[in-house]
């Protein structure tokens, strides 16, 4: 497991993030994750040969695809998806690969560390970015509507 000193050196030195599996719709996790990370200042690339755009970017069909560097391959896949996933970050010379909540596999995040990637795995970074650098509430962002202020409608 990766300790949060290490999460909080990721998120504040890798700013250009390659999704696998991004979606296009905006009620999906990773779009939702997406939108979040870009409007917090990272270079998100789409990973997915489905659009030919998701929020203002172009869409690569393949990691291999994508020509500028890439910090950090962000996985919104199934397990027994990430193996080519990782290959292809190895190929790339990506500094991390991160699998989202819920993804495991310890074979591919071993072969990434023996290749000099950071593995991050069953963690958010839209979670942890906004745990870490002051974006979380109770429903996931900082709406601005919790604070320490009684409001009006509360007796006193």
């Amino acid at each position: 497991m990766t300790d949060i000193q290490t999460i909080r050196r990721i998120l504040k030195e890798n700013r250009t993030v390659a999704i696998v599996g991004l979606s296009a719709n905006w009620y999906r996790p990773s779009f939702f994750a997406a939108k979040y990370l870009q409007d917090h200042g990272f270079r998100v690339i789409p990973v997915t040969p489905t659009y030919p755009q998701i929020l203002g970017e172009q869409c690569y069909a393949r990691l291999e695809d994508i020509p500028e560097p890439v910090d950090v391959v962000d996985l919104f896949q199934r397990p027994e998806d990430v193996p080519p996933h990782v290959d292809a970050a190895i190929k790339i010379g990506a500094k991390v690969v991160w699998m989202q909540l819920g993804i495991v596999h310890e074979e591919a995040a071993r072969k990434a560390r023996e290749a000099g990637l950071e593995v991050v795995m069953d963690r958010c970074m839209k979670i942890e970015y906004a745990r870490l650098f002051g974006g979380l509430s109770l429903v996931g962002v900082n709406t601005g509507l919790i604070s320490s202020k009684r409001p009006l409608w509360v007796p006193y």
